[in-house]
């Protein structure tokens, strides 16, 4: 039996001495806190956020349990990595000139790790359950040559035990040259990837299936154990990473304060994967949410055509058209940025203090804002949420194009008049 202060006193004043009932009440307000907190740790662990066990659950593999509303889909994987950092946080985004009542909350996957850092970990907590699951004793995968899914992956690997070798797509002027240390690829060849150059012309002539079983081949052929995970880890196993976001971003709304319901989620789109898991979960889950996808390579087409590969991977029985709109928004191409873009990416992060990615969310960030600048009806009185997919690793490859445009520095002026004496300032 739970006792409140409130109503202990007078019930208990006339049956024990006073001593007696201040004891009683001490213990039942004991009790009324230790319920209390059990009651907040099992809701914690019930929403995946139990926080005094995560310290713990990191880099561990568990049963994985789909969202109710997810369960008819197959295959269902059977476990989880525990390789991010989550829930990561939703807040909400004051940008500039938006149209009228429209509100822009952020979703702030950048923060789900820092060697393992966007997106790409959600993906990764299933394909590398997968990888251990087949036996794997190294993985495979491909990507531009400054991927972020590469990087993340290289670094998951090693943190399992696993060896990794990368296929990185540059220029045919640089593909027989030392790739250099800029970015992710310092990362990659810190935790000891085997990184093998190609060309884009050779990538876009063979195909990354193609590259990525010649070098499985190789590998089986020394008597290793290879798992190739695609192009962004962009399959129907990877898809689970943001069916199991939007089940999360769920339980965050549930539990927050402020009563918010999104209208639309924004995301960039680069190899599929995650546009295919978000608009199917918002489209199954109880989000309904409209999934606008802004690619930053191939084209629209392409994109709904990929997405529906993975959906039918799914046996998920839904049309790609149905659930999410994709819009170009590529610009000069894939991980190519014009100045105005660049300068965006700078104002943005002035007025607000985020920092988009040029290459993934500063294109969507960028194709967004143009769309609400000349479609502004559609997007009246809607709350958006934007998912930030990371990626800051890749501004160190730009610079050079960055540096003309960032002049906020000056020699501090120390008039001549202020005392100065050798050894008084430490320098640490």
């Amino acid at each position: 039996m739970l006792l409140c202060s409130s109503c202990s006193g007078n019930l208990l004043s006339s049956i024990v001495s006073p001593k007696l009932r201040q004891r009683l009440i001490r213990v039942s307000e004991s009790q009324l806190h230790h319920h209390q907190q059990h009651k907040i740790k099992m809701e914690r662990k019930e929403s995946g956020n139990d926080s005094d066990a995560f310290g713990f659950k990191f880099l561990t593999k568990t049963p994985y349990a789909s969202p109710s509303w997810a369960s008819h889909l197959t295959p269902i994987p059977s476990h989880v990595f525990s390789l991010g950092h989550f829930p990561t946080p939703i807040h909400k985004w004051n940008l500039p000139n938006l149209p009228h009542n429209t509100e822009v909350w952020l979703k702030r996957d950048d923060l789900s790790g820092m060697q393992l850092s966007g997106n790409k970990v959600r993906k990764l907590e299933f394909l590398m359950a997968d990888a251990v699951a087949q036996g794997a004793d190294c993985i495979i995968t491909i990507g531009g040559i400054q991927s972020n899914h590469c990087r993340a992956a290289a670094v998951a690997a090693k943190y399992l035990n696993l060896d990794c070798y990368l296929i990185l797509r540059t220029s045919k002027v640089l593909v027989d040259q030392d790739p250099g240390l800029t970015g992710n690829l310092l990362v990659e060849r810190l935790v000891g990837a085997h990184i093998e150059l190609i060309s884009k012309e050779e990538y876009s002539k063979i195909g990354s299936v193609t590259l990525t079983n010649i070098l499985k081949e190789k590998l089986l052929k020394e008597g290793r154990r290879p798992y190739v995970i695609p192009v962004g880890g962009s399959n129907s196993i990877g898809t689970w990473g943001y069916i199991q976001a939007i089940k999360e971003i769920e339980q965050q709304l549930q539990t927050g304060t402020g009563g918010v319901k999104f209208d639309d989620i924004v995301v960039a789109c680069g190899s599929g994967g995650t546009i295919a898991g978000l608009s199917l979960g918002s489209w199954l889950g109880t989000l309904k949410a409209k999934v606008h996808a802004f690619s930053v390579c191939d084209d629209p087409d392409y994109f709904y055509d990929y997405t529906q590969g993975l959906l039918d991977g799914l046996n998920a029985g839904v049309d790609s058209r149905d659930i999410v709109n994709i819009q170009n928004s590529k610009g000069l191409g894939y991980a190519i940025n014009t100045s105005e873009e660049l300068n965006f990416v700078k104002d943005i992060a002035a007025a607000t203090g985020v920092v988009l990615d040029p290459v993934y969310s500063g294109k969507a960030a960028y194709g967004m804002l143009n769309d609400m600048a000349q479609n502004p009806k559609k997007w009246e009185g809607r709350k958006v949420l934007f998912v930030h997919t990371g990626g800051l690793l890749g501004l160190f490859d730009k610079v050079d194009q960055m540096a003309p445009l960032l002049k906020n520095w000056s020699q501090m002026d120390v008039h001549e008049s202020v005392p100065r004496k050798d050894g008084t300032g430490k320098m640490f």
